[in-house]
């Protein structure tokens, strides 16, 4: 969950630090007070792109920093690892972002330097936004098959779908492929067979090449290494040496040793010393005598790496690429061998992939079939609640003409506001007010389900009216028993739910706007006041007695 947030020069915002607790946060302000702030804030640590323009005029930089708790912290760990981050302390995880203007921005997580990438992925993991457009989302197909494959949950079968598709899908390229081939002449498959066997000559791994390439960088430089390693061996273990003074050293230390036994440990080092300084000789004795190359091994060396240059050139320019290069033309050769018998190969293979990806899509289609039908009983039950006293909602679940990446099958939604009517898709009977309520009511079935502990909804109330928004709110504070909610309103009958209660303010009476964020759930006097603001009137007796009401 998210603890704490701070946020400095964002905006109109100047700087605030507010501090979170688990459940249903409401928002409230007046219309363009400034509560896109805090979910900018949010959404900056969340991995969105960043503005110079956001940064309040007059300041360097703006910044936003946030600390989150996880009971269970193995999962982000998990990620952290992968993204090389320090993982989460107890269970904390501190990100930070500032937005200089005039330097590039910078994002830390868990106090170390990190990508808006990494930023992003974990993003994913913590936060879920569902602003105002979120409902038309409903409208799209993929959306509808997402939030069914999210409650039936079907990952397992999905992957395993998904990679018998993936198979079956490379096999039928293969097959196109080679059935596209023309017969090469005798000069086209010479021309392959001695570039496969060049490559064959090369032994085509990353530490043979490195080898390959410091071999070649020794040997043209082999005559200055000579100098070098003869000028270090001379110096230690010449003549004029080190080894010869440090002898002399220590016959006088071992004098000295007989008249002070206290100086033994210090005569030891230095025998130690010349040991090493003879050992160090002749390692540099026995280096220099390797690159004394002979003709012979200075053409093999040479014609080995004029072939890799050749091969980089002409295949891409990395090692990856050649060995690309090489197993398509393995094919290609292979093929050429029989393409009569290469086709009928690849039909018997494509016929099993084939059938594998039928026997998992079936195992998929039968999942989502059975979540279908539960889903559609709880977002009836749920929409119902949300003033549809008459609507039908159900799921149904068909066989596309041909397989895809996420199935043979997929789903659409079936609406009907109004009794009598026939249910038909969401896009052809439901207004904007319609699509808003049967989001959340889906939203708030799939809460449980879906393990991101924060949900921010941004004016989820919109075109839903006063007697629907305390069923709204309703929503809201049953979503945070199990998860951690902020939700903006405009609606009092939603705020009046909240456990937490944060106003937003923009003064307008100094010479320059600012804007404030502050709870206000501490205080009932303050919190009918906004509430009664909310109903029209935040002086008026009746308003305030509502707003009493709302919060009874």
């Amino acid at each position: 969950m998210l603890q704490s947030l701070h946020i400095k020069n964002l905006a109109l915002l100047e700087e605030v630090s507010l501090d979170f607790e688990a459940g249903f946060t409401a928002v409230t302000g007046e219309t363009g007070a400034g509560k896109s702030i805090l979910l900018g804030a949010l959404s900056l640590l969340a991995g969105e792109r960043s503005d110079k323009t956001m940064v309040r005029q007059g300041a360097t930089s703006c910044e936003v920093q946030a600390s989150l708790y996880f009971s269970d912290s193995k999962a982000i760990d998990q990620l952290l690892e992968q993204l090389e981050l320090p993982v989460c302390e107890e269970g904390l995880l501190i990100l930070k972002r500032s937005v200089p203007i005039e330097k590039a921005p910078k994002i830390t997580i868990n106090g170390s330097l990190a990508t808006l990438a990494a930023l992003q992925k974990l993003g994913g993991r913590w936060i879920d936004f569902h602003g105002p457009g979120e409902p038309r989302r409903l409208l799209r197909d993929e959306c509808q098959l997402d939030l069914l494959d999210l409650f039936g949950k079907t990952y397992k079968e999905l992957s395993a779908y998904s990679e018998a598709y993936h198979i079956w899908r490379e096999k039928k390229l293969d097959r196109e492929r080679v059935a596209l081939e023309e017969n090469l002449t005798s000069d086209q498959i010479d021309f392959l067979r001695e570039q496969l066997a060049k490559m064959d000559a090369l032994e085509l791994t990353p530490e043979a090449i490195e080898t390959l390439e410091r071999d070649m960088a020794r040997m043209s430089r082999s005559q200055e290494l000579l100098e070098l390693t003869q000028s270090l061996s001379n110096g230690l273990i010449g003549d004029e040496g080190l080894q010869t003074r440090i002898a002399v050293l220590l016959r006088d230390a071992r004098r000295l040793e007989g008249i002070d036994s206290a100086s033994k440990s210090l005569a030891d080092r230095l025998s130690s010393l010349a040991v090493e300084l003879t050992e160090l000789g002749a390692e540099f004795t026995t280096l220099g005598s390797e690159l004394n190359f002979d003709p012979e091994q200075i053409e093999a060396l040479q014609a080995k790496m004029n072939t890799w240059l050749e091969l980089k050139r002409k295949h891409g320019g990395s090692l990856s690429a050649v060995k690309t290069a090489r197993e398509t033309m393995r094919k290609r050769l292979e093929a050429q061998g029989d393409i009569t018998g290469t086709l009928a190969r690849l039909d018997k293979e494509i016929s099993v992939a084939e059938a594998l990806v039928k026997k998992q899509g079936l195992v998929l289609a039968t999942k989502r079939k059975k979540a279908a039908e539960e889903l559609s009983k709880a977002a009836a039950k749920a929409i119902v609640q949300l003033g549809f006293t008459k609507a039908e909602f159900n799921i149904r679940v068909f066989t596309l003409a041909a397989p895809g990446p996420k199935g043979d099958t997929t789903c659409e939604f079936l609406f009907s506001p109004n009794v009598g009517e026939e249910a038909r898709a969401l896009s052809k009977v439901a207004s904007s007010g319609e699509l808003a309520r049967v989001m959340l009511a889906l939203k708030s079935i799939l809460a449980e389900i879906d393990d991101v502990p924060l949900l921010v909804f941004d004016e989820v109330d919109a075109n839903v009216g006063g007697e629907i928004g305390r069923v709204v709110g309703e929503k809201m504070a049953m979503i945070g028993a199990t998860r951690q909610v902020l939700c903006v309103t405009h609606l009092p009958q939603v705020a009046a739910q909240g456990t937490c209660h944060l106003v937003v303010t923009k003064d307008q009476t100094k010479q320059r706007a600012v804007v404030t964020i502050a709870p206000i759930q501490a205080s009932r006097k303050a919190r009918v006041s906004e509430l009664a603001r909310m109903l029209g009137d935040r002086t008026a007796k009746s308003a305030l007695a509502h707003a009493e009401e709302l919060l009874k």
